[in-house]
């Protein structure tokens, strides 16, 4: 767990030219501590505790302003840049690399108990304030504009932007 950590910190201040140092990151980046609670929150989750990590939950939500459903699953060296407003539904599923920005929503479009929020593959990355609803699948190394609306899938490596959101080309 303290390797999976370092490794959130590190991509962090790798993807964020403001980071001074990876200390400052671990200590003052509330994008990370959210991520950190989350993987406290998914343990408890999949260990059955689950109203335990649901409160649990709900204080990362209340100290970083980041919501993240302790059933998503999120992958390695996911970072969420200053993270505020960001809300990743229960059946969200999110790839390793993937970069986010505040305002993100992985949010549902139904109301019925199955798969209802986006996956988001490998290297992936949201702009500021960009929804994604459904079950769909944003494709490796794609990029989502700020402030788009996706309800479709996302080809791999395809830049999408607008409302709603539409493949933009090289």
């Amino acid at each position: 767990m303290l390797g999976r950590l370092r490794e959130d910190t590190r991509a962090m201040c790798k993807r964020d030219p403001a980071a001074r140092r990876c200390l400052e990151v671990a200590i003052c980046y509330p994008g990370v501590h959210a991520i950190w609670g989350h993987r406290i929150a998914h343990r408890l989750w999949n260990a059955g505790f689950r109203f335990v990590a649901r409160l649990f939950s709900q204080l990362v939500r209340l100290l970083t302003g980041v919501e993240i459903h302790p059933g998503a699953t999120i992958g390695r060296r996911v970072t969420i840049d200053h993270g505020m407003g960001v809300v990743i539904g229960e059946t969200a599923e999110v790839g390793d690399d993937v970069h986010m920005y505040h305002g993100v929503t992985l949010g549902g479009d139904t109301n019925e108990p199955v798969k209802r929020h986006p996956t988001l593959e490998d290297g992936v990355q949201i702009g500021a304030n960009a929804t994604l609803l459904g079950d769909i699948t944003i494709g490796e190394n794609a990029a989502v504009g700020a402030g788009s609306v996706v309800t479709g899938d996302v080809d791999a490596g395809t830049t999408v932007v607008g409302v709603p959101a539409r493949a933009i080309g090289d």
